[in-house]
């Protein structure tokens, strides 16, 4: 059904990666999402106004901050896609993330507001009206936030967004929470006991823990995170197919919104190579990448040599020594520069995050273990971390 109604909606759905795509599919998931939950919002109200249940009428407020976090999303997309300005020249996709983050506060505080008239209810207690209409509008309730969740989870999906994603988590706190009130609302049939504020609690714990969930997918994107790997493999897969390409490394990926990804990355190649039928490699490369990934790729190459005995035999020596001391440990541009008295070994070794050596100990490390081999080795080591 939502493959149905993006086809119905969204006019070269299947084109993900233009902005301006991405930006149907925001309208359509915010717009739905604004819908559903009003009505459910004002249903939930009346309802809970009529028995008096603290719970049903915490799940109604829930629905309409809902609809207050699809407005900001909406509104998100549509910022999302203005075009570069001087004062942002990587254009204005983060606001997206911003967006989420937003979310996460007001689905906070309404949790936290929430607490509150739980306790005052159980403080207060009122007596509790069953009543068959409010059952059967919970029950709706909980299909339709269902159908929503996941419908934002395909949207989600199919465009990479944290908004909508955000939007899915949240919905699904609130089934949580529908469904805390509806067990209240029958239970209340078998005691006098103030179990509406009680289970009004749970429901605002759900509440907070989503938006907990929110907070927390959202920072962690603003702060940085690493490339998905499926892009990674793909991006490294297809410089490689190029025979110029000896090896690879030092590939750092970063974004400014799903739509404005840049990259670099360091290539090899034979230093007796010829030069210009390598530079126009890479800018093939370049421009391939850009077209197939929606990458912006910029291409650093280093020469290595790769017909020289005695270069290979040093770099074997050096890269055996490095796996002993730990297997993950790899190195990249190696250069040998002999001198009468002594040999410059030149290199970078790649570390993963949070090694348990310092740089400083992991290059005194390999010096050892190398002069221990050949006390003429003067090593010069550049130690890196890994970004992807």
């Amino acid at each position: 059904m939502s493959n149905l109604i993006v086809r119905l909606f969204i006019k070269d759905y299947q084109n993900t990666k233009n902005p301006s795509v991405r930006e149907k599919y925001g309208y359509l998931g915010s717009v739905t999402g604004i819908i559903i939950n009003m009505i459910l919002a004002l249903a939930k109200y009346l309802i809970g106004t009529v028995t008096n249940s603290i719970a049903i009428t915490a799940d109604a407020i829930n629905n309409f901050s809902d609809s207050v976090s699809c407005v900001i999303t909406l509104v998100s997309f549509k910022m999302a896609n203005m075009k570069p300005d001087k004062e942002h020249p990587f254009g204005h996709g983060r606001i997206e993330y911003v967006a989420a983050l937003i979310v996460g506060f007001i689905v906070e505080l309404m949790g936290y507001e929430l607490i509150k008239s739980s306790v005052e209810k159980i403080k207060n207690p009122e007596a509790v009206v069953f009543s068959v209409p409010a059952v059967i509008v919970l029950v709706l309730s909980i299909g339709g936030k269902l159908w929503l969740a996941l419908f934002n989870r395909y949207l989600g999906k199919k465009i990479d967004s944290t908004a909508m994603q955000a939007v899915f988590t949240d919905s699904i706190g609130d089934i949580t929470a529908t469904s805390v009130t509806l067990i209240s609302l029958v239970i209340s049939l078998f005691t006098d006991l103030p179990i509406d504020g009680y289970m009004g609690i749970v429901v605002s714990l759900f509440i907070l823990y989503a938006g907990f969930g929110i907070l927390k997918e959202s920072i962690g994107i603003i702060l940085g995170r690493p490339p998905s790997k499926e892009l990674v493999d793909e991006l490294v897969e297809f410089v490689m197919s190029h025979e110029e390409i000896l090896g690879i490394h030092d590939l750092v990926i970063h974004s400014y919104g799903e739509t404005r990804i840049f990259a670099s990355i360091h290539t090899e190649i034979a230093a007796d190579g010829d030069m210009l039928k390598a530079h126009d490699t890479i800018d093939t490369i370049e421009k391939k990448v850009k077209e197939k990934f929606g990458v912006e790729l910029v291409i650093h190459m280093d020469p290595i040599v790769t017909n020289d005995e005695t270069v290979e035999k040093h770099y074997q020596c050096v890269h055996k020594a490095v796996k002993e001391i730990d297997d993950c440990l790899d190195i990249h541009d190696f250069r040998v520069v002999e001198g009468p008295t002594h040999t410059n070994l030149i290199f970078d070794v790649v570390i993963p995050h949070r090694y348990r050596l310092s740089d400083t100990e992991l290059k005194e490390a390999i010096s050892d273990k190398m002069k221990a081999i050949n006390p003429s080795y003067c090593l010069v080591i550049t130690v890196d971390n890994c970004y992807i």
